[in-house]
This record gives C-alpha cells, structure tokens and sequence, in this order.
C-alpha cells in the first residue's frame, strides 16, 4: 500500500528561528565591516539558498566569506531564540495518527537541518529530515523529491511561508498550504500572489484539510 507523505518547510514554518537566522546573517556582515540593513529588510530574503540571499545584500566578491561566517555564528546560537511554533507539535501528532508520513523539506543543509530538528525537541514526530545538499534549492522540486524517495512515499502537500516552498511544492505535483504569520518570511499578498492551494495564519488548518 502507498504512503502519503507531507512535507514541511523548516524556518518560519515549524519553527520560529527567523530572528536567530537574521541576527547571524547581520553579525556576519557586521564582521566582514559591510553595511548591516535591518532585520525587515532580511526577512523577505530567508529561504533563499545562503550564497543567494549575501548575494542580494553585498558584493559578489565578499559572497564566500561571508557564507563561512554564517556557517560559523549561526551553528553557535541557532537555538537562543527559536522554538517550535505552539501548535505544531498538535498538528504533527495529530497528522500521523491519521497515517501520514512527515518530512521536513528545507534550505538548510541535511545535517544542520537535523540539528535544529533535534534540538528543538521535533526529531519524535517527524519521519525524515531531508536539506538542501549539493542540489537544485526551492523553487526547484529536488529537495522535495528526494525526501519522497527516502520514504517511498507519495506526495501529499508541501507546507511551507515563502513563495520558494509553494513553487517547490507546485513543481513537484503537490497541493500546498501556505502559512502567513504576524511574523511571516513572505506577506499575505506575496504569499497569495504564488497561488497556494490553501493560505492560513497557522497550521492548525492543514488538519480540516487532510
């Protein structure tokens, strides 16, 4: 018999980790002595694979650097500030009850992924923590598709807060749910504009709809 699986964005999406996300992104401009733009103006830039998104904010040439030392803060404070969102742990519970195979389909690499899943007390209640490793990022299906592959499962939805996650889930042959919070990566009407299947402020909807 064929499984179902979901798919679930990380950041923003499970779990509240944009400020210590935007905070080591501005730490490590501030190290390299680049100008350092305001955490809103970051915001709009999380979930853009890393080489994107310093791209966006600085010199191509400064891009590298400033990747590494990303790579050096972020893993030293990922968890001062982030928590799972409060229903989550509801929702997840309560979608594998029903039969649902759960994934995690994100930007971050695999084993950093893992990290911030383990440490935030969410590794119990999902089935496979699939990153963005040496692949095509979101928009692009891969990442989605090789955590359907790990589970031998088919696909259900992609849920996910950026336009990146609703264009993956898309391409991959998803139904996708999008979730706009006060605090959300991408607005309403940017989030409205990609068309998701569903678009609600938390995910406790996802459960009307499976």
């Amino acid at each position: 018999m064929t499984r179902h699986a979901i798919c679930f964005d990380l950041d923003g999406t499970l779990v509240d980790s944009l400020p210590d996300i935007i905070g080591s992104i501005r730490d490590a401009l501030a190290e390299h002595g680049l100008r350092v733009p305001d955490a809103d103006d970051v915001r709009p830039l999380i979930g853009l694979p890393l080489e994107d998104l310093f791209g966006v904010v600085a010199e191509t040439d400064a891009v590298p650097g400033l990747c590494d030392t990303y790579r050096r803060i972020y893993p030293q404070r990922y968890t001062d500030n982030s928590t799972p969102f409060a229903e989550v742990v509801q929702v997840l519970t309560a979608l594998r009850e029903r039969g649902y195979l759960l994934a995690v389909t994100t930007t971050k690499r695999s084993a950093m992924a893992r990290d911030v899943v383990t440490a935030l007390g969410l590794s119990d209640h999902l089935d496979h923590v699939q990153g963005t490793d040496d692949f095509p990022a979101k928009p692009a299906p891969d990442v989605i598709e090789h955590a359907l592959r790990t589970l031998g499962a088919e696909g259900a939805w992609m849920v996910g807060d950026t336009t990146h996650d609703i264009g993956a889930g898309q391409a991959a042959g998803l139904s996708t749910f999008a979730v706009c919070r006060p605090e959300a990566t991408h607005d309403r009407a940017t989030l409205a504009a990609a068309s998701p299947d569903r678009l609600e402020e938390s995910l406790l909807p996802l459960l009307d709809a499976t």
